[in-house]
């Protein structure tokens, strides 16, 4: 089909390093078959992982994030939390995150660390009372 040759040309574009060329491609194939086939079809799930990999090969970490945060519940519900296709949308969300520069450790959206109390055995606890 025409957009299985549009998927494999912007494959050949990308492995070439010509990642822009790559990415029109990319979302005409996934915003077509997205018209064709749904969101939750298998093939249109390929299609909007690969346009994901190609938004991280050019740094575009917002539009990858949001691009695989809106697909991920369709894709859990289609194929299922442990599919290789879900599991890759999962490995390309945490490359964006892990790579995105504008991110800083006391950005708030990064930080979810609980605030877990110190706990100290209860002879130290004697032991400081009596010094």
């Amino acid at each position: 089909s025409i957009l299985t040759t549009q998927s494999n040309l912007a494959s050949c574009l990308g492995d070439l390093g010509r990642h822009n060329e790559a990415l029109v491609f990319r979302r005409d194939v996934y915003a077509r078959f997205v018209a064709m086939k749904g969101l939750s079809h298998e093939r249109t799930i390929l299609a909007g992982s690969n346009l994901v990999g190609s938004l991280n090969n050019l740094e575009l970490w917002d539009e990858s994030k949001t691009l695989t945060r809106d697909q991920l519940p369709a894709v859990r519900r289609s194929l299922g939390s442990d599919h290789h296709l879900t599991l890759r949308l999962y490995q390309r969300l945490a490359t964006a995150l892990r790579l995105n520069v504008k991110r800083t450790r006391n950005d708030p959206r990064l930080n979810h660390t609980r605030s877990i109390p110190t706990l100290r055995p209860t002879f130290l606890m004697s032991t400081q009372a009596t010094i």
